[in-house]
């Protein structure tokens, strides 16, 4: 089912990164707006708490009814240039002894009002009225006349001002958010982008990738760290791809070139053989001919069938003790009317044991043998030897003869690759036996590999002790 919404990468990095970002400066929003709103409560609190203490100590001064009469001058006088700021006392009773000039605040509500405490004790209290809203502390204060009881002072600020500056502060505040947010929605989704340009141009190098295009590489040297081992990897599979599409490319025109010969072969001699009438003899003759070519053909399929078998991993060796040295002592019986034939001499030293396929492993060593005895001069020896270490089994076939070029070597267990191609046709083999013997040695978890100097010529197996 198709998603509703394209899965981009970069709009969901961008949108990560705004929610992060929008989540830290929704925070850091309520942190600045709640630190403004703390410091105005703390401003007024130390400003009415001074006032609070100018009406105490006014009224410790206070000893008899006419010293009474002159505090609310004097509480007058000390409100001077203190817009907003009034003072109200009362008698326990609730007589009112003095109200600061223009004092037009409402009574305490019902819920704050409470019996009056000490000025060090006494909380501040905020309340509202319509549009309006005033901030004060409520405190009983003692007094100075002989018998009387403390009085209720109260002090309150006219807030609206600051309420006023806190609402366009808090506007200002989230709207600064809003733009910062929008623009790192913007920023993000750019970087996001920017970021990913390494990721557009891979595609763009694997959108230009085709069967003639195949040697194009990614340069990792100015991709980022986090992407190097990817552009490795994606480097690594078109070397791959390249490697295997070269082969298949070799492999398709030697298979036409293989096939051709004992095909061409076979149209030729049913077409002489039609061209006249001939001897039941004749007619035998080249039906053997013919048969020859079957043959060679048969061989080279079945060949064909078993590297395709190890190609797509369907050949799985079964698992037996396997007596090295007595398995070659068997091939050299084989060959041995070969060997006497062409006068070389086929020696073994060591022994070795393994877990293997018995038969797999046997025809990978005639493979060597048969093609050691095919390019060994007459009179000379081909040597096997066998060794068992802790690293392994190793089992190697040597034979002197024409040194192999160098540049040659890594290709001898292609298919259909010959050192020499004028052999090509006058050779007994069909160029896959050492695929062949790599593709069993390679199932067994082993290797092989193939030195040439001075005159001779080394085929070595390496495999592991169990």
């Amino acid at each position: 089912m198709k998603a509703p919404f394209p899965r981009s990468l970069t709009l969901r990095l961008a949108a990560l990164f705004a929610a992060a970002a929008g989540i830290a400066l929704l925070i850091l929003g309520y942190v600045i707006g709640g630190a403004v709103d703390r410091h105005f409560q703390a401003m007024d609190r130390d400003e009415l708490e001074g006032k609070l203490e100018l009406t105490r100590q006014a009224l410790s001064r206070v000893h008899d009814p006419a010293s009474l009469d002159a505090v609310p001058a004097f509480l007058d006088a000390a409100l001077v240039g203190h817009h907003g700021l009034s003072i109200l006392i009362t008698t326990a009773d609730g007589q009112r002894l003095f109200a600061s000039y223009g004092t037009d605040f409402p009574a305490l509500p019902p819920e704050l009002q409470t019996a009056p405490t000490a000025p060090a004790d006494a909380p501040l209290l905020t309340w509202t009225k319509g549009e309006r809203a005033w901030r004060g502390i409520d405190a009983a204060l003692p007094i100075g006349i002989p018998g009387m009881a403390p009085v209720q002072a109260l002090v309150a600020l006219d807030i609206h001002h600051h309420q006023a500056f806190l609402s366009a502060f808090h506007t200002t505040l989230w709207a600064a958010v809003a733009i910062t947010l929008a623009a790192v929605i913007l920023l993000g989704w750019l970087a996001a982008r920017r970021g990913l340009q390494p990721v557009r141009e891979m595609a763009r190098v694997a959108k230009g990738i085709s069967a003639e295009q195949l040697h194009r590489r990614l340069g990792t040297e100015s991709l980022p760290v986090e992407l190097v081992d990817l552009g490795e990897a994606f480097n690594g599979m078109l070397t791959r791809l390249e490697d295997s599409f070269r082969r298949l490319s070799h492999f398709s025109s030697d298979l036409a070139h293989e096939l051709r010969t004992p095909v061409s072969n076979l149209m030729t001699q049913t077409q002489v053989a039609l061209s006249r009438p001939r001897t039941a003899e004749e007619y035998r003759e080249v039906l053997y001919s013919c048969l020859e070519e079957y043959d060679r053909l048969s061989r080279m399929i079945s060949d064909m069938l078993f590297l395709a078998q190890a190609d797509n991993g369907l050949m799985v060796p079964s698992r037996e003790e396997i007596d090295l040295a007595r398995e070659v002592a068997g091939l050299f019986d084989f060959y041995e009317a070969l060997a006497e034939e062409k006068g070389i001499r086929l020696t073994c030293r060591g022994e070795a044991r393994i877990q293997g396929d018995r038969l797999m492993l046997r025809r990978a060593l005639s493979n060597l043998l048969s093609n050691a005895i095919r390019y060994t001069p007459a009179g000379s020896v081909i040597e096997v030897g066998l060794e068992s270490g802790p690293g392994g089994r190793r089992v190697w076939v040597e034979n002197p003869g024409d040194t192999i070029p160098p540049e040659h070597l890594p290709h001898l267990f292609e298919r259909f690759y010959r050192v020499d191609p004028s052999r090509q046709k006058s050779s007994e083999g069909v160029g896959l036996g050492l695929a062949i013997t790599r593709s069993i040695i390679e199932a067994h978890r082993g290797r092989i590999e193939a030195r040439s100097a001075d005159g001779r010529t080394r085929f070595e197996i390496t495999l592991p002790a169990a």
